[in-house]
């Protein structure tokens, strides 16, 4: 019986690993962004993310917003270094793809609104 426990314990513990990880693709990092230090899309991304992503992420991105409270994992904190040192398309992959209860927006938003929420999380630094 202790076996049992033993590794019912030890395979959730990296189930709840693998749920805290989440690493974009290589081929990811490649990609460049169009928009890249563009005010007015930094702009756009910031409306949306008012819009979409505050009640999880927190209105200033520190990932703290009403939501987040029930999360598991807890939405990133954007502010954090690594978050800010992922490349923009990493981040972009992100967006795309979800995770979890994070919705994948290429279903939803075209291209040009995500790299503007890319934008936008550069600046939660």
């Amino acid at each position: 019986m202790n076996w049992f426990v033993f590794i019912f314990v030890f395979f959730f513990s990296l189930t709840s690993f693998a749920q805290n990880s989440w690493k974009a693709p290589k081929e990811a990092a490649l990609k460049e962004n169009p928009y890249s230090e563009n005010v007015v899309a930094t702009k756009k991304g910031e409306i949306l993310f008012q819009k979409l992503c505050w009640s999880c992420h927190g209105r200033t991105g520190l990932g703290d917003g009403p939501a987040a409270k029930g999360l598991n994992p807890k939405p990133k904190n954007f502010s954090n270094p690594p978050v800010q040192e992922q490349k923009d398309g990493e981040l972009f992959w992100k967006i795309s793809t979800g995770k979890g209860v994070m919705a994948p927006y290429k279903h939803s938003l075209d291209e040009e609104s995500r790299w503007q929420l890319v934008n936008y999380i550069r600046t939660l630094k």
